[in-house]
C-alpha cells in the first residue's frame, strides 16, 4: 500500500537532483568564455615566473633530476619564465591549434636563456602560444619582451641561503621594484612548503593591469621556503 508513495517520491529526488546537476551545468559553461580556444581571441597575458630552486629541488625529489637538465645544473637559476599564457577575464584558452605550426628549432635555442628546458619550450607553444594569435618567432619575442618589463627584486637574484618568507612579502618586494604594479596585477603560488611561481598580469601591449581572478588562486600559506640559488 505504501510501495507507491515511496516510489513516487524517490521519483520527485530524482528529477530533483537532475535538475541541479543541469542547473550547475548551466552555470559551468556560463561561466566558460564564449571565444573559448578561439587563437588570437583573448583578454590579458599572465607571466609566470618559475622560482628555479624550488623545481629542482621538486625534480630530484621524484627522482627526475635528470631530466631537469641544464635548469639544475651549474647554471645559478633564480627566476625563468615558465610562460605568457593568455586569459580571459574568467579563464583561459589552451591548444587553440591542434594542427599548430612546426616550431622552427633557432626559436627554442634563441630562448634557452629565459626558459632554460627545450621541452617547456615546445610545450608552451602548442598550449599557449598557439591561442595567442601570433606566429611562433613573434609569440616568443613578445615573451621576451613581457619578461624585461618585469624587474626581479635584487634581493632574489643571489639568494644564498635557503629563505622562509611570506608570500605576501615576496609580492611587495616586486611591487617596490616594478612601479605601476599594483597589488591586483600580481600573486604567489606555491606547493605544501616551497615557493613555486609569481605571476604578473599584463595587458595585450604587456602594461601592468588588475587580475582578480588570478588571485584567487594564490597561495594561502603563511610562509614560503625559497631555496636558495645554486651557486649562489
Amino acid at each position: 500500500m505504501f510501495r507507491p508513495v515511496i516510489f513516487s517520491r524517490l521519483l520527485i529526488s530524482l528529477v530533483l537532483m537532475s535538475l541541479v546537476f543541469l542547473v550547475a551545468a548551466a552555470g559551468m559553461a556560463s561561466a566558460q568564455d564564449r571565444r573559448q580556444n578561439a587563437s588570437g581571441e583573448f583578454d590579458f597575458y599572465v607571466l609566470s615566473l618559475s622560482w628555479s630552486p624550488s623545481f629542482c629541488e621538486q625534480a630530484s625529489e621524484r627522482g627526475n633530476s635528470g631530466r631537469s637538465g641544464a635548469q639544475c645544473g651549474g647554471r645559478p637559476f633564480s627566476f625563468v619564465v615558465h610562460g605568457l599564457w593568455p586569459q580571459y577575464e574568467r579563464g583561459f584558452p589552451e591548444y587553440c591549434q591542434r594542427s599548430a605550426e612546426y616550431l622552427d628549432r633557432s626559436i627554442m635555442t634563441s630562448m634557452l636563456d629565459l626558459m632554460p628546458a627545450p621541452g617547456l619550450i615546445f610545450n608552451e607553444w602548442k598550449k599557449h602560444g598557439t591561442c595567442s594569435g601570433l606566429g611562433g618567432r613573434a609569440y616568443f619575442e613578445t615573451i621576451r619582451k613581457a619578461r624585461a618589463a618585469v624587474k626581479i627584486p635584487e634581493e632574489f637574484l643571489q639568494l644564498a641561503e635557503p629563505k622562509s618568507i611570506g608570500p605576501g612579502e615576496i609580492e611587495a618586494a616586486f611591487i617596490r621594484t616594478n612601479p605601476g604594479l599594483s597589488p591586483a596585477a600580481v600573486s604567489v603560488t606555491c606547493d605544501s612548503k616551497r615557493l613555486n611561481e609569481v605571476r604578473i598580469c599584463l595587458s595585450k601591449d604587456l602594461q601592468f593591469r588588475a587580475c582578480e581572478e588570478l588571485d584567487r588562486r594564490a597561495c594561502r600559506r603563511d610562509e614560503v621556503l625559497m631555496p636558495p640559488v645554486r651557486g649562489g
